[in-house]
């Protein structure tokens, strides 16, 4: 009878900080014999440790994922300089089918996929009262890597019928071997997001407050903040922000600098604002957003005075940006072992000051007291009257680089200029959505190709 191998990723440093109340006893492997694998809880839990490792994995929440998103929905406020053929595709907007960029995100995606449902296939074994948490775990990190994905290599939930366009691949159980039944046509983009907001709802309600720097009961809340509000759900997106801040689990960090911390090429704890985060280190994990935003990386992205005119002459963010051989980089990411910041309280304010806008709702605050409170941590003063622009403009200078441009531009329904002075891509252009790899299309012919390649 055939054996099947089930790879399981495990981080030494990961494991030793797992439990608070007890480390676990568990042999290191890069792989094991599928007959041998998740037998135990420890088992299953080493499994877990070893999703998030995937989900971290450089090609997507390691960062590289988000600096391509960047490239994407740039218009004139980045300055892309390196010799990747591949990224240099993406931020032309003149992608191919095998594009490698492309290829390693949505395989990184599915590892990550892949990996917590193994997880999920063996709670049976887990103790009853770390059950829960586990599958809450299991559920988040999946839900975070379908989010991403059905983002990028599919039409956004506002870009025609989110009923009929094509989404991505939904699989929710092991594959522990390629055959025909596992050979999966794309899901619709409505099936996979209400997949990903049941496994979000699911995991909030079973996660814990607190779980060292693993997902938690906010963080799954915040993903569905997020969510929410990428379908234009305003009253759930409010609600679930107006959650995580009324938790007072997390506050903004006194300085925006803070919120970005250098420590001299050593690693770091999350600061009070990260609601989750990455975690990087010497011996594990690479902050891909260092390695091409950063002077002290390759520096393969630089910032240009379209983007730098956008701030107010008081604006402490503008320290964020630095000088050096005579090109402007973006300072948030500059530790070479800095976690990558994923969800920041910042973020929960902005949703739940734009969402009671939109809807003229004050839960939790009015959205001049959010909006105000944002702006008063980089030295602005306050404004006594707000539009919805001034919201999405303050979001847009808040957490300009950290991934969220191309989602907002396809949220908003505007031009990938539209920040600074117009012109740009449409939202809805084919060129702003990722190919399907074409060695997907190849081993999988029920796979089908997106608009305009």
């Amino acid at each position: 009878m055939k054996k099947h191998i089930v790879k399981i990723f495990l981080i030494t440093t990961l494991l030793s900080a797992y439990s608070c109340n007890k480390r676990l006893e568990i042999e290191p492997a890069q792989s094991i014999d599928q007959s041998q694998a998740l037998k135990t809880g420890s088992d299953v839990q080493a499994a877990l440790v070893g999703s998030y490792t995937q989900l971290g994995n450089i090609n997507f929440y390691g960062g590289r994922m988000f600096v391509m998103s960047e490239l994407l929905g740039d218009h004139n406020e980045l300055i892309w300089s390196g010799t990747f053929q591949g990224l240099t595709q993406i931020y032309n907007k003149t992608i191919p089918v095998n594009n490698g960029f492309a290829l390693n995100t949505w395989l990184a995606g599915y590892a990550a996929i892949n990996s917590a449902n193994n997880v999920l296939s063996a709670l049976d074994v887990v103790l009853p009262a770390n059950k829960n948490r586990v599958e809450g775990e299991a559920k988040f990190l999946r839900s975070a890597a379908y989010f991403e994905l059905v983002k990028l290599y599919a039409k956004d939930w506002n870009n025609g019928d989110p009923n009929s366009n094509d989404g991505v691949p939904l699989v929710l159980t092991p594959t522990r071997e390629i055959t025909e039944a596992n050979k999966v046509a794309r899901a619709k983009v409505a099936a996979v997001y209400n997949q990903i907001i049941t496994d979000l709802v699911d995991a909030e309600a079973k996660l814990p407050n607190a779980n060292g720097f693993f997902a938690t009961k906010n963080a799954a809340a915040a993903l569905l903040a997020r969510v929410y509000l990428q379908k234009r759900d305003y009253p759930n997106a409010r609600d679930a922000a107006n959650r995580v801040i009324a938790s007072n689990r997390y506050s903004l960090t006194a300085s925006i600098y803070d919120a970005f911390p250098y420590n001299g090429g050593n690693p770091f704890q999350n600061t009070s604002e990260d609601i989750f985060a990455l975690q990087v280190t010497t011996n594990s994990g690479v902050n891909d957003f260092q390695t091409f935003f950063s002077a002290d990386g390759r520096g393969d992205i630089t910032i240009s005075d379209d983007h730098l005119n956008l701030y107010e002459s008081a604006d402490e963010r503008q320290g964020l940006f630095y000088t050096s051989g005579g090109s402007v980089y973006n300072g948030k990411n500059d530790n070479v072992y800095g976690n990558v910041h994923t969800i920041r309280l910042a973020e929960m304010y902005l949703i739940r000051a734009e969402t009671n806008f939109r809807l003229t709702t004050v839960v939790g605050a009015t959205p001049l007291s959010d909006l105000n409170r944002i702006r008063n941590r980089v030295s602005l003063g306050s404004k006594l009257v707000i539009t919805l622009d001034d919201i999405l403009f303050e979001r847009k200078l808040e957490l300009a680089f950290e991934g969220f441009h191309l989602s907002d531009i396809k949220r908003l329904g505007v031009t990938t200029g539209y920040f600074t002075g117009g012109g740009g891509l449409a939202a809805t252009s084919p060129k702003l959505v990722m190919p399907i790899p074409e060695r997907e299309l190849r081993a999988n012919p029920n796979l089908t190709q997106n608009e305009g390649y």
